[in-house]
């Protein structure tokens, strides 16, 4: 897997992630019993349930089917300081840029 498909995956990973917590509270704070999925919903959990498959094998480097917090940073590390192209610690907006990296909705991302 090449650097930048592994940076495509983290990305549409956090996205992920980040969505289904969306829902999940959206789900819970509503008072009213919540609706089923949609299918469009339904689809975007399977395919980042997918991506977190797919992340987790990239980032166990011990290969005991979890991912530990050591494990988690030293990978999320390399990515920073891959993007972090002049060296200064800090991202920013023009090397997001230069990376190529798009954000892709992560029900595209098996795709």
């Amino acid at each position: 897997m090449s650097q930048k498909q592994k940076s495509i995956l983290a990305v549409s990973m956090i996205t992920a992630l980040l969505t289904i917590a969306v829902w999940t509270g959206a789900a819970s704070a509503q008072k009213s019993v919540p609706t089923p999925p949609t299918n469009e919903q339904k689809g975007a959990i399977v395919a980042g349930e997918a991506a977190a498959k797919q992340l987790l094998l990239l980032m166990d480097k011990d290969k005991n089917g979890k991912v530990s917090k050591r494990e988690w940073m030293k990978f999320m590390e390399a990515e920073f300081d891959r993007l972090d192209k002049n060296k200064d610690g800090v991202l920013d907006v023009k090397e997001l840029e230069e990376s190529q990296l798009q954000q892709v909705p992560f029900y595209r991302s098996g795709k």
